[in-house]
């Protein structure tokens, strides 16, 4: 059977792959509590300096399952959100650097988001479909996105679904750097090195300050997101419609 994550730690860098490729590497129940434990491992790791996170090709992360929503309701939720894998990636003590493959669309968006930047390659897309969909973000996304692109931009793209190509996102402040796919991985490794260089105690420290001053403006609005998503229910009977009608907006799988 195939492992829903990949974990290969080289020296102080530790690269995690989301290896569900057939479901764009959909957060199942086994991946989104492998990502969870792993993270926690990594991030209490001395040695671990930095994390880099990408996917399998073809994509970065589709987000939710929503086979499995659609399927299991509120007890899928409710697994997801115990296992706090897409709000953890933004809360851990190490730099955690994106390196975005493919498409990364709302809860997978939301874990690009927490990483502390993003590299791309020129096939990465992004979206939020949360609205779309029929579910309330609960990872973040609606503070880390303004956070990064602006209120403007981050609207847009929560409000109408639409998809963000790599260029785009550069020019909006999305991502930091857009790189030929296929040197995507040796890019991000090779920056996630020159970070790990720096002193372990000083990154975390340095990381730390960034953190505090971003916990000091956005912490009440993370709060509300939370209870908002916590409190309202999706329309499961709505819920395939919903997808089919996504994937045929933006013509890719979710």
């Amino acid at each position: 059977m195939t492992e829903p994550l990949l974990v290969d730690v080289r020296g102080a860098v530790a690269l995690m792959t989301l290896n569900r490729p057939e479901a764009r590497n959909a957060l199942s129940l086994d991946l989104a509590r492998g990502l969870s434990s792993a993270l926690r491992q990594l991030d209490a790791d001395a040695g671990v300096r930095v994390i880099v996170i990408t996917g399998a090709d073809p994509a970065f992360c589709a987000g939710l399952d929503l086979k499995s929503l659609a399927a299991d309701g509120p007890a899928y939720l409710e697994a997801v959100h115990e296992a706090n894998c897409i709000r953890l990636v933004g809360e851990l003590a190490t730099p955690v650097v994106g390196a975005v493959n493919g498409a990364a669309f709302t809860g997978g968006l939301e874990i690009a988001l927490g990483c502390d930047f993003l590299i791309a390659s020129e096939r990465a897309v992004f979206a939020d479909t949360h609205a779309r969909v029929g579910v309330l973000p609960g990872g973040g996304m609606t503070v880390r996105l303004p956070d990064r692109i602006g209120p403007g931009w981050a609207r847009r793209m929560s409000f109408t679904g639409e998809v963000v190509d790599a260029d785009l996102a550069l020019r909006i402040g999305l991502v930091t750097e857009v790189v030929a796919h296929d040197g995507l991985l040796d890019r991000a490794m090779d920056v996630a090195q020159w970070i790990a260089d720096a002193d372990g105690e000083i990154l975390r420290s340095v990381k730390r300050i960034y953190d505090a001053g971003w916990d000091a403006t956005t912490g009440s609005a993370l709060a509300v997101e939370g209870e908002l998503a916590a409190a309202t229910a999706p329309d499961w009977e709505a819920l395939e419609a919903n997808r089919q009608h996504v994937m045929l907006r933006n013509r890719t799988q979710l």
